[in-house]
This record gives C-alpha cells, sequence and structure tokens, in this order.
C-alpha cells in the first residue's frame, strides 16, 4: 500500500526495511529520545527492527495498526515514520498517530504532508470518525504540524507518558472526521 503526496511518499512497512529503520532510529537516537520512552540498546539494531516489524504487521492485518515509512519522492530514501495505532471500532470508530522525522528533513514540510495523508487514508479508506494525538507542551513544533493538518487542542493529559523516565503531561490534539460514515 502506498500513499502518495507532492513531496514524500508513505508505503506500508515491510519486513525488508529492518536495515533502514535500523540507521534511521540510530542516527536520530539523540533528537528522537527527547520526546521518547527509554528503549533498550537492542532497538537500534537490524534483527530488533525486524522483529518489530513482523509484529507491527501481524497487527496490520488484523486491522489495528497500519506502520508507513515516511519516503522522499526523490531517492525512496526513508526519512521518517508515521503511523495509526490502537484502532478501534465499534461505536468508538478511533485511532491514534504518533510521527518522527528525521532530524536532517526537519521543516521542509514532509512531516505535515505525511499526516495529511494518513488522515485522508484513515478517514476516507479505514472510514474512522476520530484521530488522537499527544505531544508534549514544549514541543511546539509537533503540535504546528497536528495543528496544520486540522487537529485541535483538547486539554493537557497529566503524567501521560513516561519519557526518559520520568512521567511527562501531553498536549492532547483530535481531528473529527467531515464525512457522514
Amino acid at each position: 500500500m502506498k500513499l502518495v503526496g507532492d513531496q514524500i511518499y508513505l508505503r506500508l512497512y515491510k519486513t525488508s526495511d529492518a536495515r533502514d529503520l535500523a540507521s534511521l532510529q540510530t542516527r536520530n537516537r539523540e533528537f528522537f529520545q527527547r520526546v521518547s520512552p527509554l528503549l533498550p540498546e537492542a532497538f537500534y539494531t537490524e534483527e530488533y527492527q525486524k522483529v518489530r516489524l513482523q509484529q507491527a504487521l501481524k497487527k496490520t492485518d488484523e486491522g489495528q495498526l497500519y506502520p508507513f515509512g515516511i519516503f522522499l519522492k526523490a531517492n525512496d530514501k526513508l526519512i521518517g515514520d508515521i503511523s495509526l495505532t490502537q484502532i478501534t471500532r465499534g461505536d468508538l470508530q478511533s485511532c491514534y498517530t504518533g510521527f518522527t522525522l528525521d532530524k536532517e528533513y526537519n521543516g521542509k514540510g514532509y512531516t505535515t504532508e505525511a499526516l495529511q495523508l494518513v488522515v485522508d487514508f484513515a478517514f476516507k479508506e479505514l472510514k474512522l470518525h476520530r484521530i488522537e494525538a499527544g505531544a508534549m507542551p514544549d514541543n511546539i513544533a509537533s503540535i504546528r504540524v497536528l495543528e496544520k493538518a486540522g487537529f485541535q487542542k483538547e486539554g493537557i493529559a497529566k503524567e501521560n507518558l513516561k519519557v526518559n523516565g520520568k512521567w511527562t503531561d501531553h498536549q492532547i490534539l483530535a481531528i473529527i472526521s467531515s464525512l457522514d460514515v
């Protein structure tokens, strides 16, 4: 599955992406760590990423998770990832989204474009009603990306996620589908 934008495209990961994903995570380890839970050393290995992708793709088959790589159209380079997670059906029809982008490519509109593609996919293809995201209140760049894609602030989730061993608050943002599904 491929979602194509102007500068980038999203593609569901394959297990063969493990090496590139491990490289992306390793190159950006310090950059991503500012806003991430503590990860084991093995996380940065190709083997760990391969197992992680296999588990994720099993959840994709079950309709619970859609893990996309963000690739540059110009050269097919993996520069980030974005996922739809914790997909809930029934009366909720909702999910969460999260994203990372290689520090070298920040500020060029790639994450905003990726988020718009994944929101369209979630609403039009998966027929979801609501997508939620969270960002640490001082992560202005991520909050700005979410707002540019139409997400609106809903409040602060107190001590929502353990980042670097410390419970941190998160600004909760969400977008609601305007489609009548």
